[in-house]
């Protein structure tokens, strides 16, 4: 079974310097039918404009990973952390039992376009901490790169949940597959691009949950760049 969540019909919040699409419930965007997919809780797609971003507020008990898809976004933490993120890059942040950050278009002349996910991570009350990694998503075209798992080895960040996620880069008439374990779902977010999950046509900003499908195919109609979160 998939259901898809069309890219129009997501929340959104508009204020002076940002324009920001919500997959689910977030904010001021309450929907009961929308409050996520499993473990995850929160797709916003967010543009800054330049100069302008988010100044210090807190988090609790959550895991999220910020995915830049064009531009820079400057981050600062309570733990110590300053950092620029960039396309090819996954930042995950850890809140746990608490962590104040501020994230700033690191631009004064572009505007910066980036993905945040929140992942409810297993357990409360972790200790809070930060990991950012670059993937050579250019140099592995038509094929899924591991951006983050649990107990995390090798390439991939930490997250703290029985989650994984993954993304690829496609060329037009490029096609991908990946089995689904039986009990498990996913869901798929098209970042860039004309996509067919399928056989159904998705375009960027179009997500999908996927349950009790034992394989999924996905055929690009363009460029591609597209988000896969396998899940307990």
């Amino acid at each position: 079974m998939i259901r898809f969540r069309d890219r129009m019909a997501r929340g959104r919040t508009e204020t002076g310097w940002l324009d920001s699409r919500h997959s689910f419930s977030f904010g001021d965007y309450r929907d009961p039918t929308q409050m996520g997919f499993r473990t995850l809780r929160v797709i916003n797609e967010d543009r800054v404009i330049p100069g302008g971003g988010f100044p210090t507020h807190g988090h609790r008990d959550m895991d999220i990973l910020t995915y830049v898809l064009s531009g820079a976004l400057a981050h600062k933490d309570s733990i110590g952390n300053g950092t620029v993120i960039r396309p090819g890059e996954l930042q995950r942040m850890s809140a746990g039992t608490g962590i104040t950050h501020s994230e700033f278009n690191h631009s004064q002349n572009a505007p910066v376009h980036f993905l945040q996910i929140w992942i409810i991570p297993s357990e409360r009350g972790l200790q809070p901490s930060y990991e950012q990694k670059s993937f050579a998503l250019g140099d592995r075209m038509n094929e899924w790169t591991e951006l983050a798992a649990p107990k995390a080895a090798g390439a991939a960040v930490t997250i703290h949940q029985d989650a994984r996620l993954f993304a690829a880069k496609l060329r037009p008439g490029a096609e991908i597959a990946r089995e689904i374990a039986p009990g498990r779902g996913a869901w798929l977010q098209v970042a860039r691009g004309i996509v067919a999950l399928n056989g159904t046509e998705m375009r960027e900003g179009d997500g999908a949950a996927i349950e009790t499908e034992p394989t999924i195919a996905v055929g690009a109609d363009t460029d591609a760049e597209i988000l896969l979160f396998d899940l307990a």
